[in-house]
């Protein structure tokens, strides 16, 4: 799963203009590839060794393009609907960090000539559209990465990746769920806080 993650913060790159408003979904996905890449081309010696900028730089260009509210509440399912607003709120900003944090390092890895855009299948007047790519790994193997997006914010954003068939929204639901059936919401917060280092204690 770190691979998937990893990809989808590669791909979510670059503040939300009025043209990049007003742009297809598969537009979306190869601005951001060639944005990314011209990125890495100045920085990526500093990110490799600057942990701290590397987040920061993360959370500046993925943050407009990924829906975190709608994700959290696809991956709470149930759970969310029996959540109180500061537990949504707090769910949303503590999991999304947590996200930014485990897979950061992956955008390091991004490779342009790696990744093939597929046209888009989906009629645009739907509200969720899923964007289809092929990722060629080192072996010369070529895995399918898809991104479920939508449009209920005003532009396209992405609020899942589905590597190989596989959702992370479903995935993450199933552990979250099993760990909140087991303890409580209040108690994953607090978890995936620690592992930010912003849990209540540190406040």
């Amino acid at each position: 799963m770190k691979h998937a993650l990893a990809i989808l913060l590669v791909i979510l790159v670059w503040p939300i203009s009025a043209q990049a408003a007003a742009q297809s979904p598969t537009e979306v996905i190869q601005d951001a590839s060639d944005l990314l890449a011209a990125q890495l081309e100045t920085r990526k010696d500093e990110l490799s060794t600057d942990k701290e900028a590397l987040y920061d730089m993360v959370n500046e260009i993925i943050l407009p393009r990924f829906n975190r509210e709608y994700s959290a509440r696809l991956v709470l399912g149930r759970n969310w609907r029996n959540a109180s607003e500061q537990q949504r709120a707090d769910f949303v900003d503590a999991f999304y960090n947590n996200l930014l944090r485990k897979y950061a390092d992956g955008v390091l890895e991004f490779r342009q000539d790696r990744i093939k855009i597929l046209p888009l299948r989906d009629d645009e007047t739907n509200r969720i559209v899923i964007v289809k790519t092929l990722v060629t790994l080192d072996d010369g193997t070529e895995v399918p990465v898809d991104y479920g997006m939508s449009n209920r914010d005003g532009p396209w954003m992405v609020f899942d990746v589905i590597i190989e068939g596989i959702s992370y929204v479903r995935n993450f639901r199933a552990e979250l769920n099993s760990e909140i059936r087991g303890s409580s919401l209040d108690d994953v917060i607090e978890r995936l806080k620690t592992e930010n280092g912003t849990a209540s204690a540190a406040e």
